[in-house]
C-alpha cells in the first residue's frame, strides 16, 4: 500500500509540475508574440521614415565535375563546369516633395565543357549569361499616391559585345506608388535610343515607356521583382521588355539560398541572332522565330 500511494503521489506530483511548465510556457510565447509585434511594428515605422534605404542580393552559382574514362557516356574524359554570379541592388530616397529612386542588376554566367578527346574544344570557360541593367527615376510628389517622373535606363551586356546592342531611354510621365514596396511608372513621352553596328537591325524609336518596381521583405525571405517595358509608336518590331526576379532567403548571418529568374522579348535581338550568328541572310521581321529569351541562376546567397 505504501509503494502504492508513493507512486499516485509521484504521478500526481509530476502531472503538475508539466502544468505548471505549459503555463509558464504559455506566458513566454505571449511575452515573444507582444515583442515581435512590436519589432514589426517599429520595422514599419522605419520602412515609411523619409531618407536613403539601400539593399542587395547576391548570389552565387557553380559547379564543377571531371569524368576520366567514364564510357558509358559519349565523351568519357570530360572536365565541365558552371559559374553565376548575380547581383540585384538598390539605393532609394524619399523626401516630403520628391523621391529618387536608382537600381541595378547584373547576371553573369561561364560554362566550360573540355572533351580531353577532341583536340579541336573550348578548354577554358565561355560566356553564357551577360545582363547588365542600370535606371535612375526622380519624381516629384503631386500626392502621396501619385508624382510627374523623368526615367534614365540602360541595358546592354559587359563581358562581349559592349553597348552593341545598348538601349537608353529616357522619357518623362507619372509615377504611381499604390504602397511603399510598389513603384509603377509610365512614360508616354519616351524616346528609346538603340546603340548597334547593325544600323540595319536596331533602330532607335520613340514610344512609352511602362515599368514596375517591387520590393519586399518577408522576414527572412527577400523578393525584387522588376519589369521594363518599352512599346515603340513607330514599329511593334522594335517594342521590347524584360522582366526580373530575385528570391534570397537567409539561413545564417545573412548567408543563406538565392534564386534569380527573367524573361525577355526583343524581336531586334532575335533578328541580330538569325543573321550574324545563324547566318540566315534573307532573315527578315516577319519570318524569324521570335523565341522567348530566359535565364535562371541559383546558388548560395548574401543579403545586405
Amino acid at each position: 500500500m505504501l509503494f502504492v500511494v508513493l507512486g499516485m503521489f509521484a504521478l500526481t506530483s509530476q502531472g503538475q509540475t508539466v502544468e505548471e511548465l505549459k503555463a509558464l510556457k504559455s506566458q513566454k510565447q505571449d511575452s515573444i508574440d507582444a515583442l515581435q509585434s512590436e519589432v514589426d511594428d517599429l520595422t514599419k515605422r522605419i520602412d515609411q521614415f523619409p531618407g536613403w534605404k539601400f539593399g542587395a542580393i547576391a548570389t552565387v552559382g557553380f559547379n564543377v565535375s571531371q569524368f576520366s574514362n567514364w564510357y558509358a557516356q559519349g565523351s568519357p574524359n570530360v572536365d565541365a563546369g558552371k559559374i553565376g554570379i548575380g547581383f540585384s541592388g538598390y539605393a532609394n530616397l524619399d523626401r516630403e516633395k520628391y523621391f529618387w529612386r536608382n537600381s541595378m542588376t547584373v547576371n553573369l554566367q561561364w560554362v566550360k565543357f573540355d572533351d580531353k578527346d577532341d583536340p579541336d574544344d573550348v578548354e577554358g570557360y565561355r560566356e553564357a549569361t551577360d545582363v547588365f541593367n542600370i535606371n535612375s527615376l526622380y519624381g516629384y510628389k503631386l500626392s502621396d499616391k501619385l508624382a510627374l517622373s523623368a526615367l534614365g535606363e540602360y541595358r546592354t551586356t559587359l563581358l562581349s559585345n559592349f553597348n552593341d546592342p545598348g538601349y537608353l531611354d529616357l522619357g518623362v510621365g507619372f509615377t504611381w506608388t499604390p504602397v511603399n514596396e510598389l513603384v509603377v511608372v509610365v512614360h508616354p513621352l519616351n524616346y528609346n535610343f538603340v546603340f548597334s553596328d547593325d544600323d540595319d537591325i536596331f533602330e532607335s524609336s520613340a514610344g512609352c515607356k511602362i515599368m514596375a518596381d517591387y520590393i519586399k521583405d518577408f522576414g527572412g525571405l527577400k523578393f525584387k521583382s522588376n519589369f521594363s517595358g518599352f512599346l515603340s509608336y513607330k514599329d511593334s518590331n522594335y517594342s521590347n521588355w524584360t522582366w526580373t526576379n530575385s528570391l534570397g532567403y537567409s539561413l545564417w548571418k545573412n548567408i543563406g539560398l538565392g534564386f534569380e529568374f527573367a524573361l525577355r522579348d526583343n524581336k531586334q535581338e532575335a533578328l541580330n541572332y538569325a543573321i550574324n550568328s545563324q547566318g540566315i541572310e534573307d532573315a527578315t521581321f516577319d519570318n524569324i522565330d521570335n523565341d522567348l529569351q530566359s535565364y535562371w541562376l541559383f546558388g548560395l546567397n548574401y543579403s545586405f
